[in-house]
């Protein structure tokens, strides 16, 4: 399994937005279609009750179906279609990973994390409903991931079924995602140079990416180099995102965003902007973005709409 390959950072040349945002056009109209889909997927997943149970379900369904890009699924879905994987497979594996995503959310806004009231353009789950549904609202989805994964309607090779929930795990815990936010808090208010952001934003959001574009490919069972390429384009396609992320914070209209911005600045967090201006920073998303790109050319013509996703990625405005 691919570890988050290392990212230095280089001079490039100003980035043409007009050619960018022609090439990620149809992502975001094809976005506003597959959330229909995903939504009613996550809809006949997510558990409803009217027992005593019944508030945290509720907190799970309103941070999990409330207005996402579900960009990490179609991810998924983009991936998998190279290898001509059916749908139904495609989209179990969108879910869990949309739902490890919900769960980091609810958490990442919590007063003990990042203090975040909105997400998504309404209230915080911790805010809609209390911290303590908030967190087990969060645990809740983290643990039904795995449940959708292993389930036998994701595929029925029990050997792939493994490989997704193990890439997953991987991705998720302390050498990914929670690793990564781990060092997002401890770099607050602290001189940290442009490669330890490289680390921390790979691992905080280029991880959850990567187990994206590479489970299209175990999906697939496209064999060992597609699924190792395929978790090194997502690796830097999540640093690209989070570069991005981190420019709409400085740049972003509050609507758009869905959350309150210039927040990073205020809480001290080392970010590619702060290391580098918005300029720098910029530069520095195209050229990661490139090198994602790069990776695809093994795919020919098939991976055409996964480097679509990738131009998407860095146009963005939410």
């Amino acid at each position: 399994m691919t570890n988050a390959p290392s990212a230095a950072v280089a001079d490039t040349t100003s980035i043409d937005m007009d050619a960018v945002n022609q090439s990620a056009a149809p992502v975001k109209d094809a976005l506003t279609g597959f959330a229909e889909t995903m939504t009613a997927t996550l809809e006949s997943l997510l558990p409803q009750s009217d027992g005593p149970e019944s508030k945290l379900f509720e907190a799970m369904r309103y941070s999990a179906l409330g207005s996402g890009k579900f960009l990490r699924p179609y991810i998924v879905r983009t991936a998998a279609l190279m290898f001509d994987v059916p749908e139904e497979r495609y989209l179990r594996a969108g879910a869990a990973v949309e739902m490890v995503h919900t769960y980091s959310l609810i958490h990442d806004d919590l007063p003990a994390m990042d203090d975040d009231d909105m997400r998504r353009g309404q209230p915080s789950c911790h805010i809609a409903f209390d911290e303590a549904t908030a967190i087990l609202a969060g645990d809740s989805l983290l643990t039904l991931s795995f449940e959708v994964l292993a389930g036998i309607k994701t595929h029925p090779d029990p050997q792939v079924r493994s490989d997704l929930v193990l890439t997953l795990a991987a991705r998720s815990g302390g050498a990914g995602m929670v690793g990564g936010q781990m060092i997002d808090l401890e770099s607050e208010h602290t001189a940290v140079d442009a490669a330890l952001i490289a680390r921390l934003e790979t691992m905080k959001t280029g991880a959850l990416i990567s187990y994206s574009s590479a489970a299209g490919a175990i999906l697939g069972q496209a064999g060992a180099d597609a699924i190792k390429t395929l978790e090194t384009f997502g690796f830097e396609l999540g640093l690209a995102f989070q570069i991005t992320d981190d420019l709409l914070d400085v740049e972003g209209d509050e609507d758009d965003v869905g959350k309150k911005v210039g927040k990073d600045a205020e809480a001290g967090k080392a970010t590619f902007v702060s290391a580098l201006g918005v300029a720098g920073a910029r530069d520095e998303a195209r050229r990661v973005t490139d090198s994602a790109l790069a990776r695809l050319d093994m795919f020919g013509a098939r991976a055409d709409e996964l480097r679509s996703v990738a131009e998407f990625v860095l146009a963005r405005n939410n």
